[in-house]
């Protein structure tokens, strides 16, 4: 019983390591994948807050995502702007290893993304947000 109480104590003051990573997603009002990749991503243990906008490519602009790297919406994750349908694993791949990038993008609205339709036909490129576009992963 004592370790019972123990554990439930130290539960609730547990390192914030445990908490849910915040991510915030921007979107276009008339855009509905938006909300699908943002239940994807709750499914997947993120706390995610959605924001409407109809100022989309300004935010877009603000955090440096390149035109030809753009896609339906902008997600901020920790220090992070990740750009698109950009699968977990990589989302989670970026997050630990820190990398000296401003982020991540999936170009477009590529079919079999997380919260598109469809069906995967091949790897996803992912790309990293910088000064340059350099491949990041193919999942």
């Amino acid at each position: 019983m004592r370790m019972l109480a123990f554990f439930l104590a130290w539960l609730l003051t547990a390192p914030a390591a445990f908490a849910a990573t915040q991510a915030t997603l921007y979107r276009n009002p008339d855009c509905s994948c938006c909300l699908d990749y943002a239940a994807y991503l709750k499914a997947e243990g993120f706390a995610v807050t959605v924001i409407t906008t109809d100022e989309l490519a300004d935010v877009k602009a603000r955090h440096g995502v390149p035109h030809d790297l753009q896609a339906c919406h902008t997600t901020l994750i920790g220090t992070y702007v990740v750009e698109g349908h950009v699968p977990a694993t990589a989302l989670r791949r970026l997050l630990a290893e820190k990398p000296p990038i401003a982020g991540i993008a999936l170009p477009g609205m590529p079919a079999g993304s997380p919260g598109m339709g469809g069906t995967k036909t091949g790897p996803f490129s992912i790309y990293e947000l910088d000064r340059r576009a350099a491949l990041y992963s193919q999942e």
